[in-house]
């Protein structure tokens, strides 16, 4: 297997990091708009000769299949945030590659009725081009990081193994990390929690189908395992809602984050001030008129999530909360994977929140490059086996775990 790893960022780096302890792939192009960034990605592996850095932007599709082809890299794993994913997913199909994310197209509320119907969700743009990938026999794995991600194999895992019917999948998300020496400073990339908080929410049900609600709504306080306690969930846009109802019969799916009221009403102001636009607006500069992005201004004022982990405290986790019928019998169990930030920086120099987002888009790669996952067409993981994912997650020093509820 040889790689196109497209983003240098946290996530990124923490991928270099936890690729380069598997001998399953034959090399790794490390490719960043910021040289710089792909060659410190790089340099930091000791000399590994199996990957070398490129300067590439992600919104070139030519430049990106061109890059594959010189290259003979037969998989793209996109790293960048979700602006870039159809110029990529794109350049991976003209060039037959395939193609693995961890974020998904961009949704547009509906124009009139935002908070009750859906506009365009999130990766409709991808299964539009589906039968296209499925005629070529290519293979676009996508929403394949920690959530959507790993979220999704739980749900399949809990289908196939641990319950006749379901009636209910809720991804849920929390942590109790602090950052010493911030107020606010986000664990992850600002944009894309910008962009999935302040979205209308999307909840599944069984005869309704998608639909939409306000941000932030039906709170509710979730016990989460290994010392992280009751958090604050509120419903947030995110994949696993569009991604689940296609392969897993459940009766409603939704995705809840533990955000905490301040982070809450921090959002709700950028909202308020127009902060959270993507749209450029002019602005005076030393050299004339500018146009910029508020909500690149944000990001831009805000501390890279990749540089907090020697201030961080605390453990993240990701899981996913199932409810329905075992046997005759009612159950309820959540499947969860949590990760410790001073055991991540220990190990791999990475943060907690970058690192759990990182490892599960590698373990993927292994299995596809070991034939134990396959397909063609636009996949979820929930199309796939989940053991053969869970089992290996575990070899990689990071098990899973299971609570009755």
């Amino acid at each position: 297997m040889r790689v196109l790893l497209v983003g240098a960022g946290g996530v990124g780096t923490a991928i270099t990091r936890i690729a380069a302890r598997r001998p399953f792939f034959e090399s790794m192009v490390v490719a960043d708009y910021d040289l710089g960034r792909a060659e410190a990605a790089v340099a930091a592996l000791g000399g590994d000769a199996r990957f070398r850095a490129e300067r590439i932007d992600a919104n070139d599709r030519a430049a990106v299949a061109a890059l594959l082809e010189r290259h003979s890299c037969d998989v793209l794993l996109n790293a960048t945030d979700p602006r870039f994913v159809m110029p990529l997913f794109r350049a991976a199909r003209t060039a037959r590659a395939t193609y693995v994310d961890m974020a998904m197209s961009l949704s547009r509320p509906h124009p009139e009725r935002p908070y009750e119907e859906c506009g365009v969700k999130l990766g409709d743009s991808q299964f539009e081009e589906a039968e296209d990938w499925e005629e070529a026999g290519v293979l676009a794995l996508v929403g394949m990081g920690v959530e959507p991600g790993l979220s999704d194999v739980f749900a399949r895992h809990a289908a196939d193994e641990l319950f006749d019917e379901i009636e209910e999948i809720g991804v849920r998300d929390g942590a109790n990390l602090t950052v010493d020496g911030h107020d606010f400073a986000p664990s992850f990339n600002i944009w894309t929690t910008i962009e999935e908080c302040l979205n209308p929410p999307v909840v599944y049900e069984e005869g309704r189908g998608w639909f939409t609600t306000e941000p932030f709504s039906e709170p509710e306080v979730f016990d989460f395992p290994e010392g992280i306690g009751p958090v604050e969930c509120v419903n947030v846009e995110h994949e696993e809602v569009l991604l689940v109802p296609r392969w897993v019969g459940a009766r409603r799916v939704t995705f809840k984050y533990g955000l905490g009221e301040e982070f809450i009403a921090t959002l709700k102001t950028l909202h308020l001030l127009g902060l959270d636009r993507t749209e450029p607006v002019t602005v005076p500069s030393a050299a004339g008129p500018v146009q910029v992005s508020p909500r690149d201004v944000v990001a831009a004022c805000l501390p890279d999530p990749a540089t907090l982990g020697e201030r961080m405290h605390g453990k993240t986790c990701a899981g996913t909360w199932v409810r329905g019928v075992k046997d005759g019998k009612p159950r309820e169990v959540y499947l969860y994977h949590v990760v410790d930030n001073q055991w991540s920086m220990k190990e791999y120099g990475s943060q907690a929140v970058v690192w759990q987002t990182a490892v599960n888009p590698v373990v993927a790669l292994e299995l596809l490059a070991g034939g134990a996952w396959s397909g063609a067409g636009v996949l979820g993981p929930e199309a796939f086996p989940a053991r053969p994912f869970l089992d290996l997650l575990t070899a990689y020093g990071s098990p899973w775990g299971m609570r009755e509820q």
